[in-house]
């Protein structure tokens, strides 16, 4: 069974930064194609970012500012958030597509405000 445990959301000012973490279980993140997703208030989803082992991918938004990465020896995927705006502000979500099935953590909110 895949599970994610996210965590590291919060409350940030504007120019502020957050470090989002996903413990996973029941999947190698190593080998697998992990994504993080948000969805803002009356928006879809939207892709973040993702890891793959060929690589990383990044929505046009958050070049430059975020970063994803992952530990291998703790199973875990990152999100490193940086010059967060206020548009940024939505529950952040993990993501994996394991035999054509989506799994998805719980989320975690970040609110970006002052």
């Amino acid at each position: 069974q895949v599970q994610f445990v996210e965590s590291g959301g919060g409350l940030v000012q504007p120019g502020g930064s957050l470090r989002l973490s996903c413990a996973a279980s029941g999947i190698i993140v190593s080998v697998a194609t992990m994504g993080w997703y948000r969805q803002a208030p009356g928006k879809q989803r939207e892709l973040v970012a993702t890891i793959t082992t060929h690589g990383t991918y990044y929505l046009e938004s958050v070049k430059g500012r975020f970063t994803i990465s992952r530990d291998n020896a703790k199973n875990t995927v990152y999100l490193q958030m940086n010059s967060l705006k206020p548009e940024d502000t939505a529950v952040y979500y993990c993501n994996t597509n394991l035999r054509s099935r989506e799994y998805w953590g719980q989320g975690t909110q970040v609110t970006v405000s002052s």
